[in-house]
């Protein structure tokens, strides 16, 4: 294995794909981070599962009819993310629903898996393989940037409802009963949760999105009870650990830069578990 030496790693912001990734990826670490860690306090991790397989169905497809997989990315895993919220009750996700569409979505993305790999030329069906795994190295400078842009659109709209989401998300019966339209939120984040999982996908892949949502996410939670203090060491460490992943990435050329991220955000939600927490400050963080 060969490792990049100190002074080719300090050169790394000179490459343009290296660039590239540190902006789209500053953003949509920042997005997941914000989204992932409502998702964890709601406990709908499970959503965001199912979404990676939706992701991959709808980028497949998207593909498989000659248009570009963004839009079959977006489309799908916003629809789908609305339609398990119908399934559900006030906008929240069911389990049973989650688990009948995903298997559903899933049987369709082989589909189309096999409809493309059998329409298009060996070279193309590489486009498939970056579906899975993300390709944040291979991003241009017009693409980095409308993901950049539209993750950005997202950490704005999670932050504008962020204090009425947060109420619904720990007195939903309260919230509503004191007029917060606990159902249209819930609408409304599963839908950002749906771009975001979009959004996830081309930076570390369909199949490994759920760990940048839900890893930094659930670190955070460990370390502080207090919301607003989580939320923004969520977003913080996400950030954190796209940035350590892709200069990992970079220092070893074998290893993979959605690998590479996903490894570093499980590695810091792990070493949460060695970090006391006292009764003390268990005491202040409910207080507060």
């Amino acid at each position: 294995m060969n490792a990049a030496t100190a002074p080719e790693l300090a050169g790394a912001l000179d490459q343009p794909f290296f660039q590239h990734a540190v902006l789209a990826g500053t953003a949509i670490a920042a997005a997941c981070g914000l989204v992932g860690y409502f998702l964890v306090l709601r406990a709908q991790v499970f959503t965001s599962d199912a979404l990676s397989h939706v992701a991959f169905t709808g980028a497949v497809a998207a593909l498989a009819f000659g248009y570009d997989p963004r839009l079959g990315l977006f489309t799908a895993t916003i629809a789908v993310a609305l339609l398990l919220g119908a399934l559900g009750h006030r906008g929240r996700t069911d389990d049973v629903a989650i688990g009948s569409v995903f298997s559903w979505i899933l049987g369709l993305g082989v589909f189309f898996l096999a409809l493309y790999t059998t329409s298009r030329s060996t070279a193309d069906s590489r486009a498939g393989v970056s579906v899975l795994f993300g390709s944040i190295f291979g991003l241009s400078a017009a693409r980095a940037q409308l993901a950049a842009v539209i993750a950005a659109g997202i950490c704005l709209a999670m932050l504008l409802i962020c204090r009425p989401l947060l109420f619904a998300s720990l007195d939903e019966a309260v919230a509503a009963a004191r007029g917060v339209p606990v159902r249209a939120l819930g609408f409304g984040f599963l839908a950002l949760v749906g771009a975001c999982a979009a959004e996830a996908t081309q930076a570390v892949g369909a199949l490994l999105m759920l760990g940048l949502l839900a890893a930094p996410a659930g670190a955070a939670q460990r370390l502080t009870h207090r919301p607003y203090r989580a939320l923004a060491l969520s977003a913080g460490l996400a950030v954190a650990e796209m940035w350590s992943g892709l200069a990992l990435s970079y220092a070893i050329p074998q290893l993979p830069p959605s690998s590479a991220v996903i490894a570093v955000a499980t590695a810091v939600y792990a070493a949460t578990f060695l970090v006391p927490i006292s009764r003390k400050r268990e005491r202040i963080d409910l207080a507060a």
